[in-house]
């Protein structure tokens, strides 16, 4: 069906009624029935698109041009039924060439780079307060619905994230407890205070390592794979399809991993420190010719009380920062798969920064605390 343009109403209320075909083919038919509007329009014109067959952003912009033309840009134009497409024309439409020039202008040189920079952080900033607030909210719902906990994905997430890295987590722990029980037995030898490798295995490894190889590992373990796997989503629109559906994509998507993480690193964070102090001793009974027994009556010595909780407090909060940094950057992909190994390597090097900045806190405290 051709294209048609019909033009009711006088004074200063108009009805444009769109009809036919309006896609980019006809554009020049188009152009054709847009000259003929009489150039007395005034006031408001609404625009009814409701029998308009495939408009196209062409014939969309032309005839909001034409109307500009006539009105000489004071015609007041509504829209009924109007394409996606037409907001964005009516934006631009909005915009005088000189503010257009305006808000594309950028400050050159350090200064403008420091500006645009401090933007960036500050609307990233705002972004994952508002994830942080939706993730809190959704666990509130949570505690009057119990459906809103998601437990097949809970038990699934708690698997891929806890079982599968007790492997790589016991191996590398293990293996440094190893490293650090040699270098320090060396040393202590020179004072003839061998048997002190006791102590500063069990200090080293209860209260800083065993948590903190740990959340590093996860960190590049499942910090980039939820980042990975929320990104390919949002890249194949499956999440746009789940707000189309009426789900909250939080407590799909988010909420289960960062809750999974809160409860496999705590149990990580126990298999490390039984491995790094096996590793440990290992070393002392072989290396330093320390016996068993006494390696035992050492270590009840040297372990205080909060000792071994000093470590393990800190595995909880180490999980949410890289759930929730490896989620937000995930949710944060747009356009390309480039987009998305970006996103997913920033999220390693976020956590792995977040994880090192609260350590040192829970340092400071712990000592402020006498814990």
């Amino acid at each position: 069906m051709p294209s048609s343009l019909a033009l009711e109403g006088d004074g200063n209320d108009w009805r444009l009624r769109i009809a036919g075909d309006w896609s980019a083919r006809a554009l020049a038919e188009t152009q054709q029935r847009l000259e003929d509007l009489p150039p007395s329009i005034a006031g408001t014109v609404t625009c009814d698109w409701s029998a308009a067959e495939s408009p196209g952003i062409g014939p969309a912009w032309a005839l909001l041009a034409r109307l500009d033309a006539i009105g000489g840009g004071r015609l007041r134009i509504r829209h009924v039924a109007p394409p996606r497409h037409v907001a964005f024309l009516e934006d631009l439409r909005g915009r005088t060439p000189a503010e257009t020039a305006a808000g594309d202008a950028r400050p050159a040189g350090a200064l403008g780079a420091l500006g645009r920079w401090v933007l960036s952080r500050g609307d990233e900033a705002r972004e994952f307060a508002g994830l942080v607030g939706r993730v809190v909210a959704v666990l509130a719902r949570a505690v009057r619905r119990p459906r809103a906990w998601r437990f097949p994905s809970l038990t699934r997430h708690v698997y891929e994230s806890g079982v599968t890295a007790i492997p790589i987590v016991s191996l590398i722990a293990f293996l440094i407890s190893v490293i650090v029980a040699y270098l320090g037995s060396q040393q202590l030898r020179l004072f003839g205070a061998e048997i002190f490798v006791v102590d500063l295995i069990a200090i080293a490894v209860l209260r800083e390592m065993g948590v903190l190889l740990t959340a590093i590992i996860v960190a590049g373990r499942s910090g980039s794979a939820f980042a990975a796997e929320i990104g390919a989503m949002q890249l194949n629109e499956e999440i746009d399809a789940l707000r189309a559906m009426g789900m909250d994509p939080v407590e799909l998507l988010i909420v289960p991993r960062i809750l999974a993480l809160v409860i496999a690193l705590p149990a990580l964070t126990v298999i490390a420190d039984a491995t790094g102090l096996l590793g440990g001793g290992l070393l002392a009974h072989y290396q330093a010719h320390i016996s068993w027994a006494q390696f035992a009556d050492r270590l009840r010595a040297a372990i205080a009380p909060t000792t071994f909780w000093a470590g393990l407090i800190k595995a909880p909060v180490f999980a949410i920062l890289i759930a929730v940094v490896g989620t937000y950057r995930g949710m944060r992909v747009r356009e390309s798969p480039r987009e998305l190994g970006r996103q997913t390597t920033i999220a390693v090097v976020q956590s792995i920064f977040f994880v090192m900045l609260a350590d040192a806190l829970f340092a400071v405290l712990f000592v402020r605390l006498d814990f």
